[in-house]
């Protein structure tokens, strides 16, 4: 039961806080800084994606420095099967992917890993669900904005949603999910250079910029 139950420890972190920081890095010293500033911030969960070059690397690297009690690392941008069970066997505890990948679910499930698909329709979600799926994450949400979140969990507000926002139009924004957020959190997100978050409703992530080392934020909503 231990690899249960550090899936719904791992499951309730994020869900409690709310927030995953996507990070994309060139390397795996420059992804420990940014981990550093997130443990600094607060930050529960950094989600390493497979867009960076060598990341299963990063995640090994990160995994044998970071505990899950001290921050919670994950695998995005995964896109199959293969490559969530390297992210896994590398020391990943949660593993993304931009889209509705049946056997990725079912290879997660498997291991008891949390697993957060890409989703966009009613269709899809309903078939997340179905599939065993965590936590789905709206993709890509800046295609309708905050608006398709209240639209989904209309007819199904057992689902747990999650998309991407920019930080600077979240840090600003009243009420929203990181401005309840300990200040420290966005501070330190400043000081690592060239960054970008994403909002968790499960999650959903833009980039700020172009620049090679970007920090994401999602928010998570229940």
């Amino acid at each position: 039961m231990e690899r249960v139950s550090k899936k719904w420890d791992i499951l309730n972190k994020i869900t409690s806080s709310g927030l995953v920081v996507v990070v994309r890095a060139e390397n795996a010293t420059v992804a420990k800084k940014i981990m550093e500033a997130c443990l600094e911030g607060g930050a529960p969960a950094i989600e390493i994606t497979y867009t960076v070059p060598g990341a299963t690397r990063v995640i090994e690297e990160l995994a044998k420095v970071y505990t899950p009690d001290q921050i919670m690392i994950g695998a995005g941008t995964v896109l199959d099967q293969e490559t969530a069970r390297i992210s896994i066997l590398a020391g990943a505890q949660y593993v993304v992917s931009p889209y509705l990948d049946p056997a990725t679910i079912k290879l997660c499930n498997r291991y008891q890993v949390p697993c957060m698909p890409g989703v966009m329709t009613i269709e899809g979600v309903i078939q997340a669900m179905e599939l065993g799926a965590d936590i789905l994450k709206v993709f890509p949400g800046e295609a309708f904005g905050s608006q398709i979140i209240k639209s989904i969990k209309g007819p199904l507000p057992q689902v747990i949603l999650c998309r991407r926002v920019a930080l600077a139009s979240t840090m600003s924004r009243g009420g929203s999910r990181l401005g309840q957020l300990p200040s420290a959190w966005g501070a330190a997100l400043r000081r690592a250079q060239r960054r970008e978050i994403t909002q968790v409703s499960p999650a959903w992530r833009r980039p700020l910029s172009p620049a090679s080392m970007r920090l994401g934020k999602k928010f998570v909503y229940g």
